[in-house]
């Protein structure tokens, strides 16, 4: 029912924290998705990658750097987009070896890879706002 009467449009302006391209469309939707289903998010994967308006996930740029970041902070899941598979050879071999990638093309295989697959959060441990950097 919320979701038959509920649009939901996400602006994030320009402000103290520089963006460049929309690489973060895929996160914002699996947070919101989060929300809404009160479905926490794994806490163990990175991910990246834009969305139309009808769910499809697009390539984005950064991947190296996105995927080394990822390295560096313990993360050895990282879900992208099936377009940017080939902006993984730009990547050491040494740090490929690490790392488990998985590529989606459409939003519902994002949310499947990205939810935990447990019981909803509890009443008292339930998120009531997604801090957004």
């Amino acid at each position: 029912d919320f979701f038959e009467k509920t649009d939901i449009h996400i602006h994030v302006p320009a402000g103290a924290i520089p963006k460049d391209g929309p690489s973060a469309g895929v996160t914002m939707f699996v947070a919101l998705t989060s929300l809404l289903t009160n479905k926490p998010v794994r806490n163990d994967v990175a991910m990246t990658g834009e969305i139309t308006l009808r769910g499809l996930v697009l390539p984005v740029g950064g991947i190296k750097e996105k995927v080394l970041a990822g390295m560096r902070a313990g993360i050895r899941t990282i879900i992208l987009p099936k377009k940017n598979e080939k902006d993984l050879e730009e990547i050491p071999e040494h740090i490929r070896n690490q790392m488990n990638f998985k590529y989606i093309q459409r939003m519902d295989e994002a949310i499947e890879l990205a939810l935990k697959h447990t019981e909803p959060l509890s009443a008292e441990r339930e998120v009531v706002s997604v801090p957004v950097s």
